[in-house]
């Protein structure tokens, strides 16, 4: 889930689940202790994780990590969980099953589930288009209106790129990030290629709620939660805090070894049902047993099988990147079901997701043909690919393997990248051209841009320096050259460049930045109508030809041209009695006040000036 704008420089590799093949012993040089499926019983496991804990305390010290848990399932028992490092590093707190973490993205197939439930009952439909069960629900245009299925959005194959920076630090709710669907123009065809989205997530929890009456929140709870009784597990920050165990946010300076606290990720009401719970590794058990045992625990079936089959069904593949690219050739063939990936682990089937906010993050995984699972919880961005290598290690030692050097593998990627970031930042500021200077006044680069996807961003002035505010982020701006404006590199929340520009008039107008995979840019928010004003403008005028038309108001649209023949024209205000027309920048609508009342209309083109008179 973790927004790629403001990712930090890690390499979070997904993790794969192994295919079991049914091999014969005899035609295969494999031991037999590497073949047999593990009993579920705490004593072989114990006995299968000998040596773990040194692998994990030197794992600790090696990557400076605050804290890790770790967990496995076997069959449908927990068998083993235990926390490594601290779950308050500055406390020193441990971490204990029964820490709480945000598990962000592995929320995505609990609404996967959840929504299966509906297509259950005839209310949703994997495949068919979901506005024919979503009837409000709407895309950038008609072709993705008509072919978008629930199993596009879950499968992140809509052929939309992720937008993050839509939903990262806002307050928007569900509803309002369902209505921004429809401006989000697409990359690629539908179903050629995996573009993850959350804001898909987001379309399908609403969807939840509109097709079953209830919020996402409470038919998550009421159809998985409550019957697996995972009676810890919340939806927020502040329902986390008032429990007693839970881990805290920290992590490592990007230019330094220092570890430090940062603050909780809290803005995850809209977009809920991408990545919004919370959970610990007790109750996370009980999630994976259902999903082990065909949605069944402790003797009842709670998750609908046909639900289950259906989220691991490969939706879209994947190329194999890693073999590719680097050499590593242990997981292939990975794909996309609903809210979970499927891949080869050296020849043995496993499906997983893991799970990005700041701070913390977690890989929920298991082997369907060994009936083994694994939880790992990780807290620190730059410790974020552990729980990759951590969950391959234990697969790894319970299945008699030997041991691929994955915590060494990337270890040397982070610290290499960690090194190439620091080299970088020593080198901002390429391309800047010397001695230029504003186009402007600063004062008159303030005001509010607006965008109907991504919202406001805000520029105010203060002690004679822009300040940026954009989605609760608030940094300074520094001229960098001409009209464009940079904000510091923050540790945090990263470096921002605004390029400005006018419009005919001279005004400035409009803002751009690059968020995600494009340039996004931002209209200036027009000041608000004046209605007293308004309906002193309106009324009947004439042209110098003796043409009549009107000036018409329209309560809560505003004032428009009314023309014999032709389109309504909208005025939008500039000005004080200027106003422009949307589609015409280097227009301006001018209303003439004499004595208190308005005279005539002048309508300010590059062609000269025409005047109607008001009759």
């Amino acid at each position: 889930m973790y927004p790629s704008k403001h990712s930090h420089s890690m390499f979070m590799l997904s993790t794969k689940r192994f295919i079991a093949l049914a091999l014969l012993a005899v035609a295969l040089c494999i031991s037999t202790h590497a073949q047999e499926k593990l009993a579920p019983n705490t004593i072989d496991v114990t006995q299968r994780l000998a040596g773990f804990d040194e692998f994990m305390e030197k794992t600790l010290r090696d990557w400076n990590a605050p804290g890790i848990g770790v967990a496995v399932v076997v069959g449908d028992k927990l068998v083993f969980a235990k926390g490594y490092g601290y779950r308050d590093y500055e406390k020193k707190l441990p971490i204990t099953a029964n820490t709480l973490f945000p598990i962000a993205s592995n929320t995505k197939l609990f609404t996967a589930v959840a929504a299966g439930f509906l297509v259950e009952e005839g209310k949703l439909s994997w495949d068919r288009p979901i506005r024919e069960s979503v009837p409000t629900i709407e895309f950038y245009d008609s072709f993705l209106n008509n072919t978008v299925t629930l199993r596009d959005m879950l499968a992140h194959r809509t052929g939309i790129t992720r937008h993050d920076s839509i939903w990262y630090k806002s307050d928007y709710s569900t509803k309002e990030l369902f209505e921004r669907l429809k401006y989000l123009e697409p990359r690629e065809q539908p179903r050629q290629i995996f573009l993850y989205n959350n804001m898909m997530y987001a379309g399908a929890g609403y969807s939840i709620e509109l097709r079953s009456g209830k919020p996402w929140k409470d038919f998550v709870r009421e159809k998985i939660l409550q019957p697996l009784e995972m009676n810890h597990t919340v939806f927020s920050i502040a329902d986390m805090m008032k429990q007693q165990d839970y881990g805290v946010p920290f992590t490592e300076r990007r230019d330094s070894s220092e570890l430090y606290k940062i603050p909780y990720y809290e803005d995850t009401e809209g977009l809920a049902a991408a990545g919004a719970l919370i959970s610990n590794m007790d109750d996370m058990s009980h999630w994976l047993i259902a999903l082990m045992n065909n949605g069944q625990y402790k003797g009842k079936q709670v998750l609908p099988p046909k639900v289950l089959q259906a989220t691991l069904e490969p939706a879209i593949a994947l190329p194999n990147t890693a073999g590719q690219t680097r050499g590593w050739w242990e997981v292939i063939n990975q794909s996309y079901g609903m809210g979970r990936w499927t891949a080869s682990y050296r020849g043995r089937l496993i499906t997983f997701h893991g799970g990005d906010l700041p701070g913390f993050h977690s890989q929920i995984s298991f082997m369907p043909n060994e009936h083994i699972g694994v939880i790992v919880f990780v807290i620190g961005n730059h410790t974020a690919p552990l729980y990759n290598a951590i969950s391959y290690n234990v697969y790894e030692r319970l299945l008699g393997m030997e041991q691929t050097p994955w915590t060494d593998r990337l270890l040397d990627i982070r610290l290499k990248g960690k090194k190439a970031g620091m080299e970088a930042r020593t080198k901002e500021g390429f391309g800047r051209v010397p001695d230029t200077k504003p186009s402007h006044a600063l004062a008159d680069y303030v005001g509010e841009y607006e965008h109907p996807a991504y919202g406001a961003l805000k520029i105010s002035l203060k002690d004679n320096q822009l300040q940026f505010d954009f989605h609760k982020i608030r940094l300074p701006l520094q001229h960098f050259h001409y009209d464009r404006f940079d904000t510091p590199n923050d540790e945090e929340d990263g470096k921002w460049s605004v390029n400005f520009s006018t419009n005919p008039q001279g005004d400035v107008d409009k803002a751009t930045m690059s968020l995600d995979e494009a340039e996004v840019t931002f209209v200036r928010r027009a000041p608000g109508l004046d209605e007293a004003m308004a309906e002193r403008i309106a009324g009947n005028y004439e042209t110098a030809t003796g043409a009549k038309f009107q000036v018409v108001m329209r309560p809560g649209s505003g004032l428009y041209i009314v023309r014999v023949g032709v389109p309504d024209e909208k005025l939008v205000p500039y000005r004080g009695l200027k106003f422009r027309l949307p589609e015409f920048a280097d227009i301006i609508i001018e209303f003439v006040e004499e004595n208190g009342q308005i005279t005539h209309m002048k309508q300010i083109d590059p062609s000269g000036e025409y005047v109607s008179k008001k009759k």
